[in-house]
């Protein structure tokens, strides 16, 4: 009897084991654990081939990547080459996130959107936490004042009260200028319309900001009553390059490619001109 009561009890737990280990291997091994594996482990690019998609922040400040307000489309010079470079990666849609343009890189690393596209100058301190395409285009800062002011140049500017976006360059640039003594005062604006709006009315006497920016606003604007300084030679010129996460070399390798064949092509000077650029911004492939 108890030869048979133990017997009994050495089946009930090797039935036991069997059920568990047969579980572990259905939990782990089924079709849809295997699938749901492989999204979380595809690439970026990868992801907006599957989707169709590709996202990207920007500022929303033209002429680089803006909606448009007439037409609601995705506009700009980074907008329109972005848009032919992921037609040619086979995702047939740009997506634009508005986002503050100090806060592109975290929300780029807040894995938000898939890349950044706005205008960005390729800095040693921007490449720590991103990576940056080749060059897109290179281009500088404007001096922009009323129509009829008598400023001439970066001289002119020791007792005047000069603006500056905040997060770019340009603005470090002007603070730059008055430590040095160039300039009076600066005063910090969060967008380059109110930036521009205070020039216009005379709330400071310049502003020191994107060329492409300036020009484009400028002459799309009659109620912009300003110039940019001529001739003015640019001190704060840099490269243009749109920003990927570090980890997205698959990515960064796929639009490299392709933005070098439009160079090759022509498309990329062809875009420039179209916004008030021309030969002097356009960098060759490589």
């Amino acid at each position: 009897m108890k030869k048979v009561t133990k017997m009994l009890l050495l089946t009930f737990l090797s039935i036991i084991l069997l059920a568990g280990c047969g579980g572990e291997k259905t939990t782990n091994g089924n079709a849809s654990d295997s699938k749901g594996d492989s999204k979380s482990t595809a690439s970026t690019l990868e992801k907006a081939k599957e989707k169709g998609v590709l996202v990207v922040a920007s500022s929303n400040d033209v002429p680089f990547a803006y909606i448009d307000k007439d037409t609601k489309k995705f506009a700009g010079i980074d907008a329109e080459i972005i848009t032919e470079v992921a037609k040619r990666l086979g995702i047939p849609k740009v997506e634009m996130k508005e986002v503050k343009f100090e806060n592109l890189l975290l929300e780029l690393n807040n894995k938000g959107v898939d890349m950044v596209t706005d205008g960005m100058y390729i800095k040693p301190e921007r490449q720590k936490i991103a990576n940056f395409t080749n060059i897109w285009y290179t281009e500088g800062e404007a001096l922009v004042v009323l129509k009829d002011s008598p400023i001439k140049g970066l001289d002119d500017l020791k007792d005047k009260v000069v603006g500056g976006q905040k997060g770019t360059a340009f603005l470090e640039f002007a603070q730059k200028l008055q430590k040095e003594g160039r300039i009076k005062e600066v005063k910090v604006f969060n967008s380059q319309s109110e930036l521009l709006l205070a020039v216009n009315t005379q709330k400071i006497d310049a502003c020191i900001t994107d060329s492409a920016v300036a020009g484009y606003s400028i002459t799309k604007d009659p109620t912009l009553n300003l110039r940019l300084v001529s001739p003015y030679k640019a001190e704060a010129s840099g490269n243009i390059g749109a920003a990927v996460r570090k980890e997205d070399k698959e990515l960064l390798e796929a639009v490299n490619k392709e933005l070098d064949k439009l160079k090759e092509e022509g498309f990329i000077l062809k875009v420039l001109k179209e916004y008030g650029l021309n030969e002097d911004n356009f960098v060759a492939a490589g």
